[in-house]
């Protein structure tokens, strides 16, 4: 192979990388509730990209593969520690606006999301969160549309079992509490 076709390679790897590293990096923070071992999540999936990307490059849909090389090392990451994680319930302070009931709320779920079992995180984030169909999930995750379904319900259904989670959806709309 020449060294032009390898260049040529090369760069469009790096546009690649640059048009979709902030979706990856998204959906790795969904997946890992830690920026830092997000970082470390795409920045693995991209490494294997890159080995790959002679045959990536060809495929009808590179996103695809992209996007189930990054679950399949978090759920390998997570296999290998086994050790169970505590995701702390806040955020770090930054000066902004006051949200705090929007970072409070995005904190519970959060927290929430990090309790499910690495299967049923990645089918929820992507398929509620992302807002991918079952068919999409399945793809991506190498199972049938039938295994999404029970992952999501099971997901969900532990979701609901949450008794922060519950006591957010059960106050009143913010709206109404600012009118007061």
């Amino acid at each position: 192979m020449s060294a032009d076709h390898n260049r040529g390679q090369e760069a469009e790897f790096r546009d690649y990388v640059l048009a979709r590293r902030g979706a990856l990096m998204r959906t790795a923070y969904l997946l890992t509730g830690d920026p830092g071992q997000a970082e470390d999540l795409v920045q693995t999936t991209l490494a294997k990209a890159y080995a790959a990307w002679r045959r990536v490059r060809t495929r009808e849909n590179p996103d695809a593969y992209v996007a189930r090389a990054l679950i399949n090392a978090h759920i390998s990451e997570r296999r290998r520690r086994r050790v169970r994680e505590w995701f702390p319930g806040t955020l770090p302070d930054q000066a902004a606006a006051d949200r705090t009931d929007a970072v409070a709320d995005r904190s519970v779920l959060l927290a929430a999301l990090a309790g499910l079992p690495p299967g049923q995180r990645a089918v929820v984030v992507l398929r509620f969160w992302e807002d991918r169909s079952e068919t999409a999930v399945a793809d991506l995750l190498g199972c049938s549309v039938g295994s999404v379904r029970s992952q999501a319900w099971r997901g969900l259904a532990k979701l609901r079992q949450n008794p922060e989670l519950s006591r957010l959806f059960d106050r009143e709309p913010v709206t109404e509490r600012m009118e007061r």
